[in-house]
């Protein structure tokens, strides 16, 4: 009789309702499996209407206030130092960030997405890759020593896709990484902190809508550091051109390099977020604010701007 009754419990739960509910659970994974397959295959499909091999000449459009999915990132390399950020340099304008990196060291993809460019130029980038992910953004990586991934093929989110290397016109090991829109540069800083090897947020906003292949300079509020906190700071400095002195922490952040300088070899740079000042970021590193300006090559009435790097030693 016992074994009948157990028998007769087992036929119950196999009709049980939740037998059911996993079954749906089931093909709502397979369904979501199915829906990331076609999104890598033609990633960005509703903002790209093309896919060749020309990096800069890209057609589709951009609705105004896009937002950029930036969660399920991975930084493309674990270094922390910024060599040189974006903006004008030598005279031209530098469209990513070059990253210290030594030859051989793992480069990742930031994002899922599909290799659509892999490519050798020697007076340029030398090896490098162009990645295109489902959030629109298309990432850079150049001047590697090796491509480990080939063209049209889909990668995921910190997968090895190269190694660091010194090819191409460079003056050194590093990483050349851009972020681009529709085949035009957008600054990196704005989305991935290096420094703190972390993005700057969930999203990025572009304010300014994209269309027939031109990208404004999307910098969602490049200007909330007004001129009025330049000239307090640069009043602040002048009253005193000691050193401003670095805060008290405790043993539990004595390893936080925002609370408290580290003696390195290497130089120490930071990323500027809203509402640092020359002052905040001297007071942060135990320097002062015309140290600073020197290293940064600032003048007095300088205006930080927020993912601008500041070299701090």
């Amino acid at each position: 009789m016992t074994s009948a009754s157990g028998f007769a419990q087992d036929i119950i739960a196999r009709q049980a309702p939740s037998d059911k509910r996993l079954k749906d659970i089931r093909n709502v994974k397979l369904n979501n499996t199915a829906v990331i397959s076609a999104d890598l295959n033609n990633p960005a499909a509703n903002i790209y209407t093309d896919w060749t091999d020309n990096l800069r000449s890209c057609s589709g459009s951009v609705p105004a206030n896009y937002k950029i999915d930036l969660r399920g990132f991975c930084m493309p390399t674990p270094s922390r130092k910024i060599n040189s950020p974006f903006g004008p340099r030598w005279g031209r304008q530098h469209e990513g960030m070059d990253i210290k990196v030594y030859i051989g060291d793992t480069i990742r993809a930031a994002f899922d997405g599909k290799v659509r460019i892999c490519k050798y130029n020697g007076g340029g980038y030398g090896y490098y890759i162009v990645i295109r992910h489902p959030n629109g953004l298309e990432t850079l990586y150049g001047h590697l020593s090796k491509q480990i991934v080939k063209k049209d093929q889909i990668v995921r989110a910190g997968e090895p896709i190269g190694l660091g290397g010194n090819t191409g016109r460079s003056n050194g090991s590093h990483l050349h990484f851009e972020t681009r829109m529709l085949g035009k540069p957008i600054n990196p800083a704005l989305m991935f902190d290096f420094v703190n090897q972390d993005v700057t947020g969930d999203y990025f906003v572009l304010n300014e809508g994209v269309s027939k292949g031109a990208v404004a300079a999307a910098t969602r509020s490049t200007k909330r550091i007004k001129t009025e906190n330049a000239q307090k700071e640069t009043a602040m400095a002048a009253a005193s051109n000691e050193k401003v002195p670095a805060p008290t922490t405790t043993n539990a952040n004595q390893n936080s390099p925002a609370q408290q300088p580290q003696k390195q070899e290497e130089p120490i740079s930071y990323s500027v977020k809203a509402g640092d000042t020359l002052y905040s970021i001297a007071r942060k590193y135990g320097t002062t604010v015309d140290q600073l300006r020197k290293l940064n090559g600032l003048k007095n009435n300088a205006v930080l701007k927020r993912g601008q790097v500041i070299r701090c030693s």
